[in-house]
């Protein structure tokens, strides 16, 4: 059997487009007046740590969030999706990479959304690892 642990693989490429493109569906689904409804059924970890054995072995989140962590001259449609990167690492050095890049923590989620807006989170563990 096959395994797969996302902790290896946090912050690369794949994730930094994935993520770019669900921040900005998103986005453009607030600016409705009508509510919506986001499920993640393939969500991991609460965060991951850049700094793990894990992701030191594969350094694949170096060609990826570390790229454009610290550009000044990001394209506006990156905006939404490092400012939550952004929140996770508040030192304003790279450690942490989130599940998802947006509204991805029940207190993040409501701090963004509007009051008639509900949410119901479940409560994920922080990897560990």
């Amino acid at each position: 059997m096959l395994s797969y642990r996302h902790s290896f693989h946090a912050g690369n490429h794949a994730d930094v487009l994935k993520h770019t493109v669900q921040s900005l569906i998103i986005e453009s689904l607030k600016e409705k007046d009508k509510p919506f409804l986001y499920l993640d059924t393939h969500a991991g970890a609460g965060r991951y740590q850049l700094g793990s054995e894990h992701a030191e072995r594969t350094g694949e989140y170096l060609e990826g969030i570390a790229r454009i962590w610290q550009q000044d001259d990001l394209p506006a449609e990156l905006e939404a999706y490092i400012n939550v990167v952004k929140h996770f690492n508040r030192s304003g050095q790279l450690r942490y990479y989130p599940r998802f890049a947006i509204d991805c923590s029940p207190a993040t989620a409501r701090t963004r959304q509007p009051a008639t807006d509900r949410t119901a989170p479940e409560r994920l563990p922080v990897a560990a690892f």
